[in-house]
């Protein structure tokens, strides 16, 4: 790690500036600061500015770029590929700015960029409000939403950034704008779907709807010996099922003993989701899930839709090795069904699972043009997992997810959720397949707030110069 970026004047300056914390290498809390959820991330930034406020955020972005120093943004700093944090350089960390304000009257939310989806649904939740969020409480609302957004009241709400009415953000000349459908309308639009390349968020405006405080769920859990039988039923059931049905599959061995405790050390495929309308009508409409074979379990019931969104939190802790890949599906074929199963029976780590995200609903209400999000055209996501607890295990888990993704490609036309895209490898040539043709607008979009790239670790888009 470079010690010479700034000189020791510059940098305590540049702290005096700040009413947040400049945290150095040298400082006692800065190992803790620098970690993030994935194990497997070890970067060491030399400068990490904790920040209060819009005004400490644009102080770091100006100082940044007067300074040519990387530049790496931390929300939840829950991003599978670990990028919140960078060597040398430095973090931009908005964890401190969480607070969540809910106006019940216009059904609508301000939610700073460091919340969690747990503080967003503790506070809409009073009022008996929601928008939606992902499938893990502590996901960080920034990331998801920007890159998207997919969980469990997609199909009858959309995403996460389907649901903003404006978007606050410091640009790369440490300027602070709000993006709407009304105001700089094309940087809303790369903002919903095209990831942080465009600035620094400080705070979103989401809208909300009426959901729970109790909502029907299914957690079902089936032997993976029936894989395939399961599969093809659920695709059944999915192809007529309404809206407020939002469902997806995830198999492995599946070794959660509070989740599962009847069958610990078998392989396994469960169905978790949940119906967006009045809880008893939902249990009758998700009763077919429950009944494709004799279950192993059966979690399914009515329960605080803020206990639905908690449900899977213990199986991702923090600190966990986790490598993870995605695709969109054409369909889940009778072959690809095959597919998944042999990739399920041969993953190297019992932690790990392959899942089949059901999409449709309401994500295809809104027209693909109306949002830099790429995936609106497909019926389902595959999700590739590896996780895993052993860092001499490393390589044969990477890989493990690297071949069922270059196998699965057989069945996709190869774009990628944003969200789930392994690390950074891929780079230009995965963006500009997952965007076609919105690829060019995102570019005029860069070129427009980020000429220099300044905000480069992510899925990159590239400006063009």
């Amino acid at each position: 790690m470079s010690t010479d970026l700034v000189t020791d004047r510059e940098r305590r300056a540049f702290a005096e500036t700040l009413h947040g914390e400049l945290v150095v290498p040298s400082d006692p809390e800065y190992d803790d600061a620098r970690a993030v959820w994935n194990g497997m991330i070890d970067k060491r930034p030399a400068l990490i500015a904790r920040c209060a406020g819009v005004a400490d955020v644009a102080t770091a972005v100006t100082f940044a770029r007067e300074n040519d120093l990387l530049v790496s943004i931390r929300g939840g700093g829950h991003n599978v590929a670990g990028t919140a944090v960078c060597d040398d350089g430095l973090v931009i960390d908005l964890s401190e700015m969480t607070s969540v304000h809910v106006d019940p009257e216009r059904r609508t939310a301000w939610v700073q960029a460091g919340a969690t989806w747990a503080d967003v649904d503790h506070e809409s939740q009073f009022f008996g409000l929601a928008t939606p969020g992902g499938v893990v409480s502590d996901t960080g609302v920034a990331g998801l939403t920007l890159g998207g957004g997919i969980g469990h009241l997609r199909h009858k709400y959309g995403l996460s950034c389907d649901n903003l009415r404006s978007v606050e953000l410091v640009t790369a000349d440490g300027e602070y704008v709000t993006a709407s459908e009304d105001e700089r309308p094309d940087l809303f639009w790369a903002l919903r779907g095209g990831g942080g390349n465009f600035g620094v968020v400080t705070g979103f405006e989401f809208e909300l709807h009426p959901v729970g405080p109790e909502v029907a769920t299914v957690l079902v859990f089936y032997d993976a010996a029936n894989l395939p039988e399961i599969l093809a039923s659920y695709r059944e059931y999915a192809r007529t099922a309404p809206d407020e049905v939002s469902t997806l599959t995830f198999s492995g061995m599946l070794p959660d003993e509070e989740l599962s405790p009847d069958a610990v050390d078998v392989a396994k495929i469960a169905i978790i989701g949940c119906y967006a309308g009045p809880a008893e009508e939902g249990m009758d409409v998700l009763a077919p899930l429950r009944r494709f074979a004799d279950p192993i379990t059966d979690l399914s019931g009515v329960r605080p839709y803020e206990d639905l969104q908690t449900l899977l939190d213990e199986d991702y802790p923090d600190g966990m090795r986790y490598y993870w890949k995605s695709l969109y599906l054409d369909g889940i074929s009778d072959e690809a069904i095959e597919r998944i199963a042999s990739w399920t029976d041969s993953a190297p780590s019992p932690l790990s699972t392959i899942d089949v995200w059901h999409l449709g609903g309401a994500i295809t209400d809104v027209d693909v043009t109306e949002s830099a999000f790429a995936g609106r055209h497909a019926p389902y996501l595959l999700g590739v997992e590896a996780n895993w607890e052993d860092a001499d295990t490393d390589e044969e888990n990477v890989a493990w997810v690297r071949d069922c993704l270059d196998d699965m490609r057989q069945f996709s036309d190869g774009s990628v959720y944003l969200n789930f895209p392994g690390f950074l490898e891929e780079g230009d040539e995965m963006m500009r397949t997952t965007f076609g043709d919105a690829y060019e607008r995102l570019v005029a979009v860069k070129d427009e707030y980020d000429p220099t790239n300044l905000f480069r670790v992510n899925q990159n888009v590239k400006p063009s110069s």
